[in-house]
């Protein structure tokens, strides 16, 4: 029987996706306005009103009051692994919505996922849970050591020892994503080291990114054109923006971080709504801490400061632009996918990992390793990860999906590849990877 293909997994157009300023809060305006929630919560075809619920959400009062009015179907799906949360629906059910959903992903019972899920959640009745706590020491020592190499190199006037400071907060950054999918907890406000936001990080990545990888309804995409244009769409790249990007590519990750506070203070201003949050002060801890042992002036505490947000900035768009999904054979909205295609295959198809990552904890915590499976489960802890992989190549085999992985290098070539790809291909989920 042939295969029907289509080329996006989202039925329309995301409102306010080409608006200049891009926000996760004007995304959630145009999910708002696209998914046919009706001002209550979206999971399936079924309507929620989870008001009374927020405030005892054991993940956390905000990830529901930021996504009110949307389709929280794929989050809803990942987030719970346990069935505690889907005996819970019936209390809180108003009525069947009377669109049909936005996106085009699926959750059959008989499905890659649905089965996949039924497996992870019966393995981890009986996985080991110590790498779980290993990933919490990891992060600990990181943030100890940016801390302690900060302090040496203001000490010092050594910038030398400042870009190691910046390196290992790269890292404790990348860590804390880790922490952030994951219920609320101390350590997620490690994320906000460097100019960067955790609740918007929540938005941009783990509710947008994580649930749409690679498609017009994925900020991490949108956010970086018309300087880094991903997707295969000729009427975007110029001939000479597909090339030059390569060169210009490494100035965009430096500035990075600074371009996320800009950003902020741009909507604040336009909006008149504050964007800012008490914990945002976190990045503040790390210049106030070398301006209090630097016994120097402050203006010189501010350059080695600014210094090291640009390391880490440089560094954090390295290993995340190139850590699993920007390669030609990864497919990107206007490639051609399985139509109905299962929420687990179109993440395989949008995800190819690492492989020299596999088998080291320290790696895979700060190069978003086990990309693949992180996102088919984001709130377990990267630690547990690797005792997944039996079942998830069981399902794999049964449902005749290949996984593929690359090295590094591999990746870094095939993200520019991607960078200067404007024809289209066509993803065979049983199709050998080479």
């Amino acid at each position: 029987m042939a295969t029907n293909y289509i080329t996006t997994i989202s039925k329309k157009y995301p409102s306010f996706r080409d608006e200049p300023l891009k926000t996760v809060y004007r995304w959630l305006d145009g999910k708002r306005q696209d998914d046919g929630a009706e001002g209550l919560w979206r999971i399936h075809d079924t309507l929620y009103d989870f008001t009374d619920f927020i405030e005892r959400h054991p993940g956390g009062p905000e990830w529901l009051r930021l996504t009110k009015g949307t389709d929280i179907t794929e989050a809803f799906e990942t987030h719970h692994v346990t069935v505690r949360a889907e005996g819970l629906l019936g209390k809180y059910k108003v009525r069947e919505a009377t669109t049909p959903r936005a996106v085009q992903l699926t959750f059959r019972d008989d499905g890659f996922y649905r089965t996949l899920k039924r497996r992870v959640r019966d393995k981890l009745k009986d996985i080991d849970y110590g790498p779980a706590q290993r990933s919490k020491l990891i992060i600990d020592s990181m943030l100890a050591a940016a801390f302690g190499l900060a302090f040496l190199a203001i000490r010092l006037h050594s910038y030398a020892l400042a870009t190691v400071s910046g390196l290992f907060v790269c890292w404790t950054m990348i860590s804390a994503h880790n922490f952030f999918h994951q219920r609320d907890n101390w350590r997620m406000l490690a994320f906000n080291l460097a100019f960067s936001s955790y609740r918007e990080w929540r938005i941009s990545h783990a509710l947008s990114h994580h649930n749409f990888p690679n498609s017009i309804l994925d900020l991490e995409i949108s956010y970086f054109e018309p300087f880094l244009c991903w997707l295969p769409n000729p009427s975007i790249k110029s001939s000479v923006k597909r090339i030059a990007s390569w060169l210009y590519g490494p100035l965009v990750y430096s500035f990075l971080f600074y371009g996320e506070f800009v950003k902020r203070v741009i909507e604040t201003y336009e909006t008149g709504k504050n964007t800012f949050f008490l914990d945002d002060l976190v990045t503040l801890i790390l210049p106030t801490f070398m301006y209090v042992v630097g016994a120097t002036s402050l203006w010189e505490v501010i350059k080695m400061w600014l210094f090291i947000v640009l390391v880490a900035s440089f560094l954090f768009g390295l290993i995340g632009l190139n850590a699993a999904h920007h390669h030609p054979k990864a497919v990107h909205d206007g490639d051609q996918i399985p139509a109905d295609i299962d929420f687990a295959v179109y993440q395989m198809a949008a995800v190819i990992d690492r492989s020299d990552t596999k088998g080291s904890q320290f790696m895979v915590l700060t190069s978003f390793g086990d990309h693949c499976l992180h996102h088919l489960f984001p709130t377990l802890d990267h630690g547990i990860l690797p005792q997944l992989y039996p079942v998830f190549f069981e399902t794999c085999r049964e449902f005749e999906t290949v996984y593929r992985e690359l090295p590094w290098l591999q990746q870094i070539i095939g993200q520019h590849k991607q960078l200067a790809r404007v024809e289209t291909m066509t993803y065979k989920p049983s199709e050998k990877f080479n």
